[in-house]
């Protein structure tokens, strides 16, 4: 058995609209069980948590746990802020699409715990991560994918709706955005190369999957040092509905429409498009991206 570790655990008890409010107290349980200290944080919102996360690491801690999903890791990233700590994950979120990259079990809490509790006693594992820049937003990262373009306009949308709760709420919002479906002028520079792309959906990706399994990056591995850039150049309605479950399958990309670069760094250009990544609210483009080689240490 390791010997005992400082553990900070970030909880967030709303996570899948509320139904993983147990997860974060077994998991701090289980942990101090096995012989950890563990400092467990749960506030109120995103903010408080983070800036109550940041206090406790630099108070000292052999490791960064969060529980929930991919917003979750979001936090983490900021919170380590590219130092050593490493950073484990029980998922509990709607999502959970870092978990899947990582291979950590999605829907078996226990089976999540035990993960962690035997990562804990090996070497913590290095993968990518990224870093986003722009004119007046704080800088950022991401560990999974960032999205600029038909998803980011369901997110957008869903975020400003206060009902109905729940996955409902985004399901009202991707037929809203399927009936307002139009082509967006893209401007990309990957690695010093300029690209004039006109399309309905560009997502920059560390890891394969976002939006709760869907592949839109099939072949992206979280620590080949690159990013897949993968554009959906224009479709009808029709034909969007078409290739959306194909998505799910990672097939889509067989299609003549849909191209994918790969690139350590990415500018994005494009008007009236506000970028999500994680599953967060990051801001309006442009924006700049750049891969940070195993830049995060993770219990997986």
């Amino acid at each position: 058995m390791s010997p005992s570790r400082r553990i900070v655990a970030a909880l967030n008890p709303s996570a899948s609209s509320g139904r993983g409010r147990l997860v974060g107290p077994r998991v701090v349980e289980a942990l101090r069980a096995a012989g950890h200290e563990v400092t467990a944080l749960a506030e109120a919102d995103f903010a408080a948590l983070l800036a109550a996360t940041r206090a406790a690491l630099a108070d000292g801690a052999d490791a960064l746990v969060v529980v929930g999903g991919d917003g979750m890791v979001h936090l983490g990233l900021l919170a380590l802020a590219g130092g050593e700590v490493p950073l484990g994950l029980v998922p509990s979120g709607t999502g959970n699409d870092v978990a899947r990259g990582l291979g950590i079990p999605i829907d078996d809490t226990e089976a999540a715990i035990a993960a962690l509790l035997a990562a804990l006693e090996h070497p913590a594992q290095r993968i990518d991560t990224a870093t986003i820049t722009g004119d007046g937003i704080p800088a950022s990262r991401f560990a999974c994918i960032l999205s600029a373009g038909f998803d980011a306009l369901v997110n957008e949308r869903a975020n400003g709706m206060r009902r109905p709760r729940g996955r409902s709420r985004y399901t009202i919002a991707l037929l809203v955005e399927l009936l307002r479906l139009r082509p967006i002028d893209y401007r990309l520079v990957l690695d010093g190369v300029e690209y004039r792309e006109r399309g309905v959906l560009v997502a920059i990706a560390n890891n394969r999957s976002f939006g709760g399994g869907m592949l839109v990056a099939p072949d992206a591995q979280l620590d080949d040092g690159l990013l897949d850039v993968v554009v959906v150049r224009p479709l009808g309605r029709l034909a969007f509905l078409r290739i959306y479950p194909r998505v799910f399958a990672g097939t889509h990309v067989s299609d003549p429409r849909v191209v994918v670069h790969r690139a350590a760094r990415v500018r994005i250009e494009a008007q009236g498009v506000v970028a999500y990544a994680d599953g967060e609210r990051i801001g309006p483009l442009p924006l700049d991206i750049a891969v940070e080689p195993g830049a995060l240490r993770v219990l997986a």
